[in-house]
């Protein structure tokens, strides 16, 4: 709370003289010099409140001692050149607000950025790279913001999976105020986090911190829509900082909206995908991503092996002709209910299936 994000010097001030000791030296004022500039003038705020305001919201905080805490996530920016990268820290603490637990869903966690001003494109790709990965159980982390950001989140939502969205303000803030419902949303299903506490509000320069977060805490980065100038090229660039693969969209040559995702293909900072099957192909465990052959044959048609796993379960026990419910489907695939019905969505989507008055029917062709 003293630093208000990222310091690398508070965070060495702690690994030397452990949490309680460095609090002390903060409120006294016994720290080097370029550490007292950046903690005197909130060197003796009181956290009382801040935790009051978590604690009605039903939230929590998250530090590094606790079982929850992303440890092998996050540990890569404790070893980025401070000189180089003056936001190279891991946070100190995270503020959490939602259901998920950190640790657990980002083991499998994916992060899907870009433009605000998304185009009807791409919120199209976005949600069908989000909503697949999701179904397939990769849980789908962003930063709340209009355009790809939303798009992404609301993808995961829609098909039942979990979402994380990293804010660069207090957890008790909805920005933009336009997401304040679907934050609620990523509440209930996933986790809202922030390194800031509540009370805190959006600035720039806490944006390009909070990208840092976006991209350690996932396996990869994907970038649909950037523009040449663009903030999803700043997390990215994390991403490479910190060891992790970065995949980018394309979009039609004569769009701006895809100049930044060209520009990272063409300048070796990222490798083209088209879908999610390519995206884990890229950033999944190896051998986890589609064969040479599979990628050939599906450039002429949709393949039931190029969905994921779940949703081609589902499509398989589906029958051939006449309507099933999701219990008869799940009995014949042995995919959880559950699942089945957030798979459906998917191939409804897709458009290899459609829902009927008495149940669901594949769409032939």
């Amino acid at each position: 709370m003293v630093a208000l994000g990222p310091s690398p010097d508070l965070d060495r001030l702690v690994a030397r003289r452990g949490v309680v000791d460095a609090a002390s030296a903060v409120r006294s004022g016994d720290v080097p010099g370029a550490l007292r500039d950046r903690v005197a003038a909130r060197a003796g705020v009181d956290p009382a409140e801040a935790l009051a305001t978590l604690t009605r919201l039903g939230g929590r905080l998250v530090v590094r001692t606790d079982p929850e805490w992303p440890a092998w996530r996050v540990t890569g920016l404790d070893r980025l050149d401070a000189v180089a990268r003056r936001d190279a820290a891991a946070p100190l603490a995270l503020w959490v607000l939602g259901s998920a637990n950190l640790a657990t869903c980002t083991e499998r966690a994916v992060a899907i950025v870009g433009t605000r001003a998304a185009t009807s494109y791409g919120d199209h790709v976005t949600a069908e790279i989000a909503g697949d990965l999701a179904v397939d159980g990769w849980t789908v982390i962003s930063g709340a913001a209009y355009g790809i950001d939303g798009a992404a989140h609301r993808a995961a939502l829609g098909v039942g999976g979990t979402t994380v969205a990293v804010l660069a303000c207090g957890v008790d803030r909805a920005y933009p105020s336009g997401h304040a419902r679907l934050l609620d949303r990523i509440a209930d299903q996933g986790a809202v986090v922030s390194e800031y506490p509540p009370g805190t509000t959006p600035a720039k320069y806490r944006f390009l911190a909070r990208n840092r977060l976006v991209a350690a805490l996932s396996d990869g980065v994907v970038v649909v829509e950037a523009g040449w100038r663009s903030g999803a090229r700043n997390t990215a660039s994390w991403a490479r900082a910190v060891g992790r693969p970065v995949v980018a969209v394309p979009g039609p040559v004569t769009s701006a909206s895809s100049a930044g995702c060209h520009r990272m293909v063409r300048e070796g900072e990222a490798i083209l995908v088209t879908g999610a099957q390519e995206v884990v192909s890229e950033i999944g465990p190896v051998g986890s991503g589609a064969s040479e052959s599979d990628e050939r044959d599906s450039l002429f048609g949709r393949r039931l092996d190029a969905l994921p796993e779940t949703a081609a379960l589902t499509l398989e026990a589906l029958p051939t002709a006449g309507p099933a419910g999701p219990e008869e489907i799940s009995l014949a695939s042995g995919v959880p209910v559950a699942a089945v019905r957030s798979a459906l969505v998917v191939l409804e989507v897709e458009g290899y299936v459609r829902r009927g008055r008495t149940g669901w029917v594949r769409v032939s062709g």
